[in-house]
């Protein structure tokens, strides 16, 4: 934080410059002194990493006449004013036109080395959020779409483009809420189909006994209350693609009719006998393991293996992490074009919320809790029941174990429980994560695979 930030002290008294300059020094963070504001302007700029500690009474430019310029500027940059006991007042004032803090005088070297951390802390957070709406604003194509900088998530635009320009059947799989028909849209835009249909339906929402005059299609007089011809959900997709969601909870009699289509890529509608030709891709995804089910007689293998011809993963949010402060800002800046209203900056206290929730709700979630910040409906917390209660307000201790073993917990995940692989990845000692892992009563196992007792 401190190799980041620097603080500018405007100060006419020589010594309560050097006092100032010494108390910021010492607690970590670059500082430069100036006697007026004039040189201190010099510094300026939009976007400037810096925050500014400048007494209110001082010749030429005083402090009031500072916070404007600066505020013209750039008016995230953090002032801090210094005043006098008579000037409290007038600093309370400048705090309602932009002024971030004042101190009145005579204060301790740690009372301003407190402020100054806060503001520091502050500026901080507001440039990385610029930098991730800059970065929003500049990606294009498949990155604009698919957003993530994790590992996980260049995987998978990668498959994407891969199997974009071709017809294969894809299976999405993953957690509910974690983005599976934003991929199967990716798949359908970025390939040669784009210019047709992309049809979504949604198999866990639709009752049994419409369900396949819903896919398939009717002709008038096909049933009871069929008072014309309807037109199905895979023959509107032909030349396009077709999208099943939750294809787990596709009726076995119905599975047999899909499985039928993709193989003769015909149908026919309900009350009719004359088969019609169609050509779609056929995109499924499940969050259930159709293996699984295969295997237990819930699921048929045959069109399981017609579907996962490709498959595409999509990892939890839990299990990329450094992605959610890039999505947030995402979903911050749609909902505030939504509901005509500014984009928040988060908070520290905000920030470790959201890196230390688990989201169960994965992306989905993410997206919800983003639509709440902006319509001012979360508080100090972001979250209704606010994750833990170390990433909330917890000592410093209490929330540096959390982030410990977080970060253990994830990357024996990414290693499949190896504490071998685990200690390369955490740059740690074997000797030392063992004693994390007893200290944090985390199972693993050794490099053998055989698991510990720890």
């Amino acid at each position: 934080m401190g190799d980041e930030i620097r603080v500018l002290v405007v100060e006419d008294d020589e010594n309560v410059r050097f006092g100032v300059e010494q108390a910021v020094a010492l607690a970590g963070f670059p500082v430069s002194a100036y006697g007026s504001a004039k040189e201190a302007l010099a510094e300026l700029g939009p976007g400037a990493p810096l925050v500014i500690v400048s007494d209110v009474r001082m010749p030429g430019i005083d402090g009031l006449q500072l916070l404007d310029k600066v505020m013209a500027i750039d008016a995230q940059i953090p002032v801090v004013l210094i005043s006098g006991h008579a000037d409290i007042s007038t600093a309370v004032g400048a705090m309602q036109v932009g002024a971030y803090d004042f101190i009145e005088k005579p204060f301790s070297s740690d009372h301003i080395a407190g402020r100054v951390a806060r503001a520091v802390e502050k500026r901080r957070l507001t440039l990385e959020v610029q930098g991730l709406r800059a970065a929003l604003q500049n990606w294009q194509g498949i990155e604009a779409l698919v957003l993530g900088k994790s590992p996980a998530m260049a995987e998978v635009r990668k498959k994407i483009l891969r199997l974009a320009g071709t017809s294969v059947s894809v299976l999405i799989t993953g957690e509910t809420g974690t983005g599976k028909e934003l991929i199967a849209r990716s798949l359908h835009d970025f390939g040669g189909r784009r210019d047709n249909h992309f049809v979504a339906l949604n198999c866990g929402g639709l009752p049994e006994q419409v369900f396949e005059s819903e896919l398939f299609g009717h002709e008038a007089g096909a049933f009871t209350g069929a008072i014309k011809k309807r037109i199905g959900k895979i023959e509107w997709a032909s030349g396009g693609t077709l999208f099943l969601d939750e294809i787990e909870t596709m009726p076995v009699a119905l599975q047999i009719k899909m499985l039928r289509v993709l193989q003769e890529r015909t149908l026919e509608r309900l009350g009719a006998n004359e088969s019609i030709a169609v050509d779609c891709r056929v995109i499924a995804a499940s969050k259930a393991d159709l293996a699984e089910l295969a295997a237990d007689g819930r699921f048929r293998a045959d069109l399981l293996y017609r579907l996962n011809v490709a498959q595409i993963e999509l990892p939890p949010l839990r299990e990329r992490r450094e992605d959610v402060p890039l999505l947030f800002e995402h979903f911050v800046l749609a909902a505030a074009r939504r509901f005509g209203q500014p984009a928040p900056v988060v908070s520290a206290s905000q920030v470790s919320e959201l890196m230390t929730h688990k989201w169960p709700g994965n992306v989905r979630e993410l997206q919800n809790v983003a639509d709440r910040f902006v319509l001012g409906l979360t508080g100090d917390s972001l979250l209704a029941e606010g994750g833990r209660a170390a990433a909330n307000g917890g000592t410093l201790a209490e929330q540096l174990a959390y982030f410990e073993r977080m970060l253990i917990e994830d990357m024996l995940r990414r290693h499949g429980g190896n504490v071998a692989d685990t200690s390369d990845a955490l740059g740690m000692p074997k000797k030392t994560l063992y004693h994390k892992l007893r200290q944090l009563k985390i199972a693993a196992r050794d490099a053998q695979g055989e698991e510990m007792d720890t």
